[in-house]
């Protein structure tokens, strides 16, 4: 089947087949499926990630079964369990050093490395500054998982994000925030082609060659139902220039593309919004005489006061430019919270164009994932040629459904009514949990600078020596927006809003009844 929008070599890197894809929301589901998956491996595992805690529960409930619970004790016994299994993980280097702050986890690694058939690595491969940021668990060539969760501390949560969950703590013991993320899961050549991703960046990074596995079927666990059964997959890159190596920035296009694509709307679930091309991208649609809607779901702030520092204050720029273009009111920053009104940390990374085109992967919407870090998602388009497709439209009703504290069936009967994905946010909106409307804070004229100039987050890695003069988020059409106009323009999209929301309420009062009743 030709593809209308990926192209290899330019958007993507292959297209392969998948006898099943389907997509896990939020790590309690994923750590549960990663694990049960690991359980049918008879020759390789390989593990791919930005890190790995070795002292996390696959399930803060505990299983049923004689396999362990704990990451530490699992990894061993299913080496010891099955002597012809090779399992392999791929750690980015500075997951080192976190090693050494948590507790015996240096020493749960000797073990590990002392184990016959286990082999784990911490990936330097990289040119200073770059981070390895791929998230890939690929079983014997035959299904693999694609996403933005990590094996680590901070990421189990279920979709209800409850207040205070007890399961919700980290090994020491702490709690942690609500955590929301999204991952793929794929079988068939699509999952093998993920395999040879694997191994290309373990021999990449280790000198050493993997052998490649015999695929059987029997991995996919039977709970997970498909979204869709023998499609055409996508698989795009970053990849930054190093020696010997040239530079690869198929995601980076493959945002352009879908941006460029959209008719009605795009719909996405990112950490971040801090990046340049992304927002001109965005900005081109945005001044035509008719644009597509554009909802991003974020976190109220980054994970850490760095993070915030450099993404915080470059998304406030980036979204006072565009809010001074958006003369159609047709782009918003939502931020979801919990039903005490806490907010949930969004660590997905997910768009939907159309419910045609749905993408799934580790990219994040900000400089470095163009062209600094190394990342891998994996992209789909809807069977139904010039229409929206079925699942990805429920995909779409359940991720706003969680976020709105509501049904998929309320976020579609609204949007039938509606006909708009804000308008649909704005009558589903209620007390508790749901989305609320970003608003970025003040920032210091120094902070924005730091976010404007793209010092923390460059977009590659000749950028990282360039003069802050001939770099930053504002080199194309965007206008940057002054300090002085900030208050002019939040005050404007205030007013505007409001009115829309009047409007779209007054319009279906009775769905608002309803909805109202069901979020409160």
């Amino acid at each position: 089947m030709s593809s209308e929008i990926f192209a290899p070599g330019e958007n993507c890197w292959r297209i392969e087949r998948a006898s099943r894809t389907g997509v896990i929301i939020d790590a309690a589901d994923y750590f549960r499926v990663a694990r049960d998956a690991m359980l049918q491996a008879r020759e390789q595992i390989l593990l791919v990630g930005w890190d790995v805690d070795p002292r996390i529960l696959l399930d803060p409930e505990d299983g049923d079964d004689e396999a362990p619970n704990c990451l530490a004790q699992f990894i061993p016994w299913l080496a010891h369990r099955r002597p012809d299994l090779c399992i392999n993980l791929l750690i980015w280097n500075m997951g080192f050093l976190k090693m050494l702050t948590r507790g015996l986890s240096i020493v749960t690694l000797a073990r590990w490395r002392m184990t016959r058939n286990v082999s784990i690595r911490f990936d330097s491969s990289h040119p200073i500054g770059a981070t390895h940021h791929q998230k890939i668990l690929v079983i014997d060539d035959s299904v693999a998982l694609c996403g933005g969760i990590d094996m680590t501390e901070d990421r189990w949560d279920t979709p209800e994000h409850i207040d205070a969950d007890p399961r919700r703590r980290r090994p020491s013991g702490r709690p942690y925030m609500p955590w929301h993320d999204t991952a793929a899961m794929i079988e068939g050549p699509a999952a093998a082609a993920l395999g040879d991703l694997a191994r290309d960046r373990w021999h990449h990074a280790t000198g050493r060659v993997l052998s490649t596995p015999t695929p059987h079927d029997g991995i996919w666990p039977d709970y997970v139902e498909p979204l869709f059964r023998d499609r055409e997959i996508a698989i795009a890159r970053t990849h930054p220039k190093s020696e010997g190596i040239v530079e690869v920035r198929e995601i980076e296009q493959l945002y352009v593309d879908m941006i460029a694509r959209a008719k009605r709307f795009i719909y996405a679930d990112n950490q971040y919004f801090a990046s340049r091309k992304v927002a001109e991208a965005i900005a081109r649609r945005l001044t035509e005489p008719h644009p597509p809607e554009i909802v991003i779901v974020n976190p109220i702030s980054a994970d850490g006061w760095l993070q915030e520092a450099a993404m915080g204050s470059a998304r406030a720029e980036l979204f006072f430019a565009l809010a001074e273009i958006d003369d159609h009111d047709h782009f918003q920053i939502y931020t979801p919270v919990t039903a005490g009104r806490q907010p949930i940390y969004v660590h997905s990374k997910l768009m939907i164009v159309d419910d045609r085109i749905l993408r799934v992967g580790s990219s994040n919407m900000n400089n470095r994932s163009m062209g600094l870090d190394s990342e891998c998602d994996i992209a789909i388009e809807g069977g139904d040629a010039g229409g929206a497709d079925r699942a990805i439209r429920h995909l779409r009703e359940v991720l706003m459904a969680e976020h709105l504290g509501t049904t998929p069936e309320a976020v579609r009967d609204a949007f039938d009514r509606t006909g708009s994905l804000i308008g649909t946010v704005e009558c589903l909106i209620g007390q508790g949990k749901s989305l609320i409307p970003f608003e970025p804070h003040q920032w210091s004229d120094a902070t924005l600078a730091i976010g404007a100039s793209g010092l923390l987050d460059p977009e590659s890695v000749d950028e990282r020596l360039e003069p802050l003069s001939n770099r930053g988020l504002f080199r194309g059409f965007l206008r940057r927006s002054t300090r002085q106009l900030f208050d002019t323009i939040r005050e404007k999209r205030r007013a505007r809003r409001a009115r829309n929301r009047g409007r779209w309420r007054r319009k279906f009062r009775k769905l608002w009844d309803a909805t109202r009743t069901l979020n409160d």
